[in-house]
C-alpha cells in the first residue's frame, strides 16, 4: 500500500473555509495512492478552544462536502482527520447540542463509511476536555489490504483502546493529532509502543506551525508492527509519503506470536 500522511499547517491567518479548499486540493493532488490521513480538528486547530462553538458543523456539513468531494476525485481511501462536530440536539436547539471531536473516513467514491467520536479528551479540567463529549464505541475500516484501527491524538496514551481495536481486528493503525511540540517526545515514544505491543502499523499524522498561541509538534510518523520507524516528516507542512505491506502484520504476529500470550484482560478477577 501507499499511503500520505498531509501534515498540514494551521496557523491564525488563514480562514477555516480557505484552509478547507487548500486542503482539499491537496487530497485530490495524491491521486494514485491508496490511503490519505488528515491530523485531528485542521480546520480549527486542536487548542483554539474559543472557536470550537462557533466553527463545529454536522457530520454532513461543510468538511464533509468538501473531503467526500475530494476522496472521489482522487479515488482514494481518506482519513479526513477530525471536525469539532455538533450533534443533533434532541431539544431542538442548535446552541445546546453537544460537541464531539470527530474523525470522519471516506471510500475513493467518496462515501462516509466511518465516524469515531474521540473517546480520550485533552484538557484536564478545561479545553476538550470540558467542551466537548466523550465518544464510547471504538472503530474499525475495512480496506482491501487491511483492517484500519482509527483512533485519536490523546488516545495515543492509552493502551487499552489499541488493545480493543486488536481484538476488533485492527491491523493498521490511523491516528490523527495535534500535538504540541513541547511533548514531541513522548509522541514518537508512544507511536513506536502502540506499534510494538500490537504487532500492528502506526500511521500517526499531526499538524505543523503554531495556532492558539501553540507550536505544533509536525514530525508525523509510520511505524511498523516491530517497532521501526518507516517514515518519519520534519516540523513543517509536509506530505509524508510511504509504502508499505499490510501482510507483515499477520507475518509478524505469527512469527513472534506474544498477542497470544495475552492472560489480563476486562473480564479478569480483582480481589
Amino acid at each position: 500500500m501507499r499511503a500520505s500522511l498531509l501534515q498540514i499547517d494551521v496557523n491564525d491567518d488563514e480562514s477555516v473555509a480557505s484552509r478547507r479548499r487548500r486542503v482539499a486540493d491537496l487530497v485530490r493532488d495524491q491521486a494514485g495512492v491508496d490511503l490519505v490521513v488528515l491530523p485531528e480538528l485542521w480546520t480549527t486547530g486542536a487548542f483554539a478552544y474559543e472557536g470550537f462553538g462557533a466553527w463545529a458543523e454536522p457530520l454532513d456539513g461543510p468538511t464533509h462536502e468538501a473531503m467526500s468531494k475530494a476522496a472521489s476525485d482522487a479515488g482514494v481511501w481518506l482519513h479526513a482527520g477530525s471536525i469539532p462536530e455538533r450533534a443533533a440536539s434532541g431539544t431542538g436547539s442548535a446552541a445546546e447540542a453537544p460537541l464531539y471531536n470527530t474523525s470522519l473516513v471516506y471510500s475513493p467514491a467518496g462515501e462516509r463509511v466511518a465516524a469515531y467520536r474521540k473517546i480520550h479528551r485533552f484538557g484536564f479540567d478545561k479545553g476538550e476536555a470540558v467542551l466537548m463529549g466523550a465518544g464510547t464505541e471504538l472503530v474499525t475500516v475495512r480496506l482491501p489490504e487491511t483492517v484500519l484501527g482509527v483512533a485519536t491524538c490523546y488516545d495515543l496514551r492509552f493502551p487499552e483502546l489499541f488493545r480493543g481495536l486488536v481484538d476488533a481486528g485492527a491491523q493498521t493503525f490511523v491516528l490523527p493529532a495535534g500535538w504540541p511540540e513541547r511533548r514531541r517526545a513522548h509522541w514518537t515514544l508512544l507511536a513506536q509502543a502502540r506499534a510494538v505491543e500490537n504487532q500492528a502499523y502506526v500511521l500517526a499524522c499531526g499538524t505543523a506551525g503554531t495556532h492558539a498561541g501553540v507550536p505544533q509538534a509536525g514530525h508525523s510518523i509510520v511505524v511498523d508492527p516491530w517497532g521501526e520507524v518507516l517514515a518519519e516528516a520534519g516540523p513543517d507542512e509536509e506530505i509524508l509519503t510511504v509504502e508499505f505491506d499490510p501482510a507483515r502484520v499477520a507475518a509478524t504476529r505469527e512469527q513472534f506470536p506474544a498477542l497470544k500470550d495475552r492472560l489480563l484482560g476486562l473480564d479478569t478477577p480483582t480481589r
